[in-house]
């Protein structure tokens, strides 16, 4: 057995510090939603890699590809000798990603890089440079998805300049509206509002893309009205400017449905998927439109370890895995159940301000005070770390970062979700 305070000395020296860690933990092992440390102690995983694992740690028939295509060949490059399971995985995705027409895919490594190229494919298809971000979103930690994402501190704190060209406007967070309305008698304000974004801030005729997540991760897993996308959409068709949906952290059945895009009834121009895409392997794709697609010139998409083999064929295990084990269906009742018992908590809990997500991609706002909305981000945190203590991996969110989130896997058995609620229960129940 290890010593994990010698591994946490040995971290400090040889790792800088802004590689940061939630938890004082090092992985021994890790099964479907269990993750054992190296002294032993086992804790019940309701972060999943930060959404990576929403089949599991070591899902079987993931683990059996990565095995079989690993003792054919580890990489190649695509540019330099191609291989099928990419082929195979872009016809999966082109497939099953939301819209009735033609599609292409490209892959990459991860979701920072899924969001630079889909900007760079929408600047070139069409011609234009700005791009409309929201406030809370979260696109990735490279310059022009740092510039893309909202929160200062940490993501963006002291790595200016930023990329230009970007420009932001208020999301729907109707619990803290922007415009101090109220839905639905606001008539989705926030979204009819880009039109004077089109007067105030930057030409319709100068952006190429609007790029929104479906469900806000890092900002709080805010989920919009039903109705939002579909007028953003209309308005950005109405002036020509692609609609790119982020769905690194909310796809691939997260939500209960394999894209949220579905629960909106949108069809984007570009989609983005990444994160439990190939379930830790390294792996994020641009789908999209394939007039859109086919716009750069050859040799202005690519990189040296995109769609690297093993994590196509793993991806392709996941598709089998959510299919074969019914994980949309599972997905679904695990976010009823979850759901369920976090509105108990709410009405036991003075501290919690509001509970929202769709499916089991769920959120826990806490607040010092529920008519101010003040936020309680030291409560969120300690709140992490009395649930640690007992047995339970829970991470905080929010650009406040006031909100507690649920990214368990969807496969998690019901003994150890049980245990995994009773565990956040009590420790809610220990703040002070």
């Amino acid at each position: 057995m290890k010593n994990p305070e010698q591994l946490r000395q040995k971290r400090d020296r040889e790792v800088p510090r802004g590689v940061f860690n939630t938890h004082p933990l090092f992985v021994e092992e890790a099964k479907g939603a269990l993750i054992k440390s190296v002294d032993g102690k086992e804790y019940i995983d309701f972060a999943g890699g930060i959404g990576v694992q929403n089949v599991g740690h070591c899902a079987s028939r993931v683990v059996e590809a990565i095995k079989k295509q690993a003792e054919a060949y580890i990489h190649t490059c695509f540019h330099v000798a191609m291989y099928e399971p990419y082929l195979q995985l872009a016809k999966k995705l082109n497939e099953i990603t939301p819209g009735n027409f033609p599609k292409k895919t490209m892959f990459a490594n991860s979701g920072a890089e899924a969001v630079e190229n889909a900007i760079k494919i929408a600047r070139y298809y069409t011609g234009r440079s700005g791009v409309i971000a929201f406030e809370n979103a979260f696109h990735g930690r490279t310059l022009l998805a740092m510039s893309l994402t909202s929160k200062v501190k940490p993501y963006k704190w002291g790595f200016g300049p930023f990329a230009p060209e970007v420009y932001r406007m208020p999301f729907a967070y109707c619990y803290r509206c922007s415009y101090g309305k109220t839905f639905p008698e606001c008539g989705i304000h926030c979204a009819e509002a880009l039109r004077d974004f089109f007067i105030n801030q930057v030409s319709g005729d100068q952006v190429a893309a609007v790029i929104t997540e479906p469900i806000q991760g890092e900002g709080g897993f805010i989920v919009p009205p039903k109705e939002y996308f579909a007028k953003v959409k209309e308005i950005c068709e109405e002036n020509g400017i692609l609609f790119i949906m982020d769905e690194i952290q909310s796809g691939m059945g997260r939500t209960g449905y394999l894209f949220a895009s579905e629960y909106f009834g949108i069809e984007p121009d570009i989609i983005l998927t990444a994160k439990s895409l190939a379930a830790g392997l390294p792996l994020s794709a641009v789908t999209g439109k394939a007039e859109i697609m086919d716009a750069p010139h050859v040799g202005g998409l690519g990189g040296t370890y995109g769609g690297n083999p093993l994590s196509c064929a793993a991806a392709l295990a996941v598709f089998d895995t959510i299919r074969e084990e019914a994980l949309l269906e599972k997905g679904r009742k695990l976010g009823q159940k979850v759901k369920a018992a976090f509105e108990i908590m709410k009405d036991k809990y003075q501290i919690i301000g509001e509970v929202r997500g769709l499916g089991p991609m769920l959120a826990i706002e806490l607040v010092k005070d529920r008519k101010t909305k003040e936020p309680a981000p030291d409560k969120a945190k300690h709140l992490t770390r009395i649930a640690f203590e007992k047995g339970l991996i829970v991470l905080s969110c929010g650009n406040h970062g006031n909100v507690i989130r649920t990214l368990m896997p969807l496969s998690i058995e019901r003994g150890h979700l049980e245990k995994g609620l009773a565990i956040l229960d009590e420790s809610f129940s220990k703040l002070n």
